[in-house]
């Protein structure tokens, strides 16, 4: 792939042309020195059938290059994809902050966004059920701010101490290194069953929330209490809310599980695809604010990662807006080098005594350490700031800059440079002055400890099938559970939440009916947490549909409906058949085919439809292939749309009772399934209702066996 253009304007792109390798085809093939290599499929040998002979330094410098070519991957996060963009805000935000990045809306702020799965190696899968990364690089004016989020807003514990207990828990069992990219095991759930402040993230995790249908349609939150601080050095706490402009959508985990065989990039190969094509993915950043005089004003503690605070008491408020509209160029280089640190943080932002916050600051800076191989790693392209770096930190691995002058301060002899900025500059970072006293104590704050209450929120909020794709999720993790005990143990904690899903999963799992606690009333559920009233727009931009052919399709037919798709919102229509190539369409042209049917499936669509023709192949022969491919989609509650002689082919298959069109009748539209007997191009009215169905994303107003 050719090399992107600079976008004019973009500092980040600007600094990183000075970075680019050469054109390979601007001159001969060199060593790393530069010297000129003639030969480099045969190593120095003595002889034709000797031995390799060491003096053979390009031998040496290509295969030691070669052996080092990995370095360790992320402990966590470790597959990832990324692509930069940019911020705006939509106004100045001075009343609450002076970072600079957050005053000027014509001011766009360059940004690196890292998207990644948690438990699973490099070489997992995409759609594993687990939390998602979601970290954002800001090349502001005031040098770098990382917001180092995840795709829940919540965490499974409440002090970094524990994050190793934590990891080593989710991670594959010690002794066979198994399951990968998964949390259905023993020591997981063990650890779950004796730590409850595990459950509201794990209620999170049990949620379509951790099957997300690609990363453009994921939330993204900040998880901790941060502090803004205004010009005055007055502190407002802050929670931060990344909102995606196509709304919230999931996969079912039947899906996510064939999609891990078909597909297993598909969350990374949709970002790319969609960042290639132009439809930039984009998101609304809001925060909640939280005066510092009202810091206990809540029945739980700001401080706590554990805690949502509630939109119903804090709304959210928005502040500006992400697109991401460039791919790296190296996946190496800036994608997996990329460096992200809760420290990093401009004027204006500001930490709390969060404790697992606290243990992030330091464990972030240590591990890049380790696994960027020093303490340079700053001056690597993708992490480096646009703004100046100016200090006395030498040497070290991988030193990659000449300095001059003096390498202590204060000095005279260099001149007194760097020096130390005013007071008084704006520029300079201050910490918010806070009194801080107390004993060295290991001790929890008791306000840390209601660990049922937000999950029981969570669940009172989600819609009877969320409840429902929850249930069977809890039932499919304590299934690979061996211990009997730890399933017995977890249920339990389960019934403190919630005593019909606990007694849901028992039953499922083969443990005894915990005893039914007293009665208290639910909460009040909060919408903000359902994917039901997170959908969006109702757009059908981007979305994935397949066009089922075959010999015999009516062209004109089809290329009306294409017609009505694209134009309705830049819907993504591929023509798939039962082998790649061309079909022949009922007027005897060549069609050509998108993709072949046995190298696809409806998992990795949005919804299907099958057109007529007066003597379609598909209709007449009933592709076994094809059959399936609407089976699955209709199962998993995607829309379905049939025309002319495809509504015979619907007919023919077991959809639920749902109700199709008739010859001689109109247009009918039942729970997602839109269908027209008409030949030739259908009327405006299917266009219509087959673009709504497709917007609405799922129908989970079909019977429940349908998903």
């Amino acid at each position: 792939m050719a090399p992107q253009q600079d976008r004019p304007g973009d500092p980040k792109q600007r600094q990183r042309e000075a970075y680019r390798a050469p054109d390979p085809a601007g001159g001969p093939l060199t060593t790393d020195q530069g010297v000129v290599v003639d030969h480099t499929d045969d190593a120095l040998a003595a002889g034709e059938r000797g031995p390799t002979l060491l003096e053979d330094f390009h031998f040496r410098e290509k295969i030691t290059r070669f052996d080092h070519e990995r370095i360790p991957e992320r402990v966590v996060h470790a597959r990832g994809a990324g692509a930069y963009g940019w911020f705006e805000p939509y106004h100045s935000c001075a009343e609450f902050t002076k970072a600079a990045f957050l005053q000027d809306p014509s001011v766009r702020t360059p940004v690196f966004v890292r998207f990644s799965t948690v438990q699973g190696p490099r070489g997992s899968a995409d759609t594993v059920r687990d939390v998602r990364g979601f970290a954002t690089k800001f090349y502001t004016s005031e040098g770098n701010y990382d917001l180092v989020g995840n795709n829940f807003p919540v965490f499974f514990i409440q002090d970094g101490i524990k994050f190793p207990d934590f990891v080593h828990a989710v991670k594959p069992e010690p002794h066979n290194d198994i399951p990968t990219g998964a949390s259905a095991h023993d020591t997981f759930w063990d650890f779950v069953s004796l730590q409850p402040e595990t459950l509201h993230a794990v209620f999170w995790l049990m949620s379509d929330r951790a099957i997300p249908r690609s990363y453009r349609m994921m939330q993204g939150f900040g998880v901790h209490t941060f502090r803004f601080v205004d010009a005055r050095g007055r502190g407002t706490f802050v929670k931060f809310h990344w909102k995606p402009k196509l709304g919230v959508h999931s996969l079912v985990w039947d899906e996510a599980q064939e999609i891990q065989g078909r597909d297993p990039d598909y969350n990374r190969r949709d970002l790319w695809d969609m960042i290639e094509a132009g439809h930039h993915p984009e998101w609304e950043l809001g925060v909640q604010l939280v005066p510092e005089e009202d810091e206990h004003a809540f029945d739980f503690d700001l401080l706590d990662a554990t805690k949502i605070i509630p939109e119903e008491l804090v709304p959210v408020r928005p502040i500006g807006r992400m697109v991401l509209d460039r791919n790296p160029d190296n996946f190496f280089a800036e994608t997996e080098q990329i460096a992200f640190h809760t420290a990093n943080v401009v004027p204006g932002i500001d930490f709390t005594n969060d404790p697992l916050l606290q243990a992030r600051n330091f464990s972030y800076l240590d591990t890049q350490l380790i696994r960027l191989g020093g303490p340079n790693f700053a001056q690597i392209p993708v992490n480096q700031p646009v703004v100046p770096v100016r200090n006395h930190q030498r040497d070290g691995y991988h030193q990659g800059r000449l300095h001059t002058g003096a390498n202590y301060g204060r000095n005279s002899l260099g001149g007194g440079c760097p020096g130390i900025a005013d007071a008084t500059d704006p520029r300079a970072y201050s910490h918010l002055q806070e009194r801080v006293d107390g004993r060295k104590i290991r001790k929890r704050s008791l306000s840390f400890e209601d660990f049922y209450s937000q999950p029981a929120l969570f669940w009172h909020s989600m819609a009877d099938w969320e409840k429902r794709h929850m249930v069977e999720a809890f039932r499919f993790e304590l299934g690979k559970v061996n211990s009997v005990r730890v399933r017995g143990r977890t249920v339990d904690q389960l019934a403190l939440v919630d005593h019909e899903l606990a007694a849901a999963v028992a039953e499922g799992i083969g443990v005894p009916l915990p005893e039914q606690p007293e009665g208290t009333p639910g909460p009040v559920p909060s919408p903000a947490l359902s994917i039901e009233s997170l959908k969006g727009p109702g757009t059908i931009a981007t979305r994935q549909i397949a066009v089922l052919v075959a010999d015999g399709v009516d062209g004109a037919q089809l290329d009306a409906v294409r017609e009505t798709l694209e134009a309705a919102g830049g819907a993504v229509v591929e023509e798939l058949a039962a082998r790649d190539g061309t079909v022949r369409d009922a007027g005897g042209g060549a069609r050509p085919v998108t993709r072949a049917l046995p190298t696809v499936a409806a998992v990795l669509y949005d919804a299907v439809l099958v057109p007529g023709g007066p003597d379609s192949a598909l209709a007449v022969g009933a592709d076994p292939a094809a059959v399936r491919f609407v089976r699955d989609a209709f199962r998993h509650g995607k829309p379905v749309g049939g025309l002319g002689a495809g509504v015979g082919v619907l007919g023919a298959l077991d959809l639920g009772g749902v109700e199709l069109a008739r010859n001689g009748g109109g247009m009918v539209a039942d729970r997602g399934v839109v269908t027209d007997p008409v030949t030739g191009p259908p009327g405006e009215d299917f266009g219509r209702a087959f673009t709504e169905a497709v917007a609405a994303h799922r129908h989970w107003g079909r019977t429940p066996a349908a998903h």
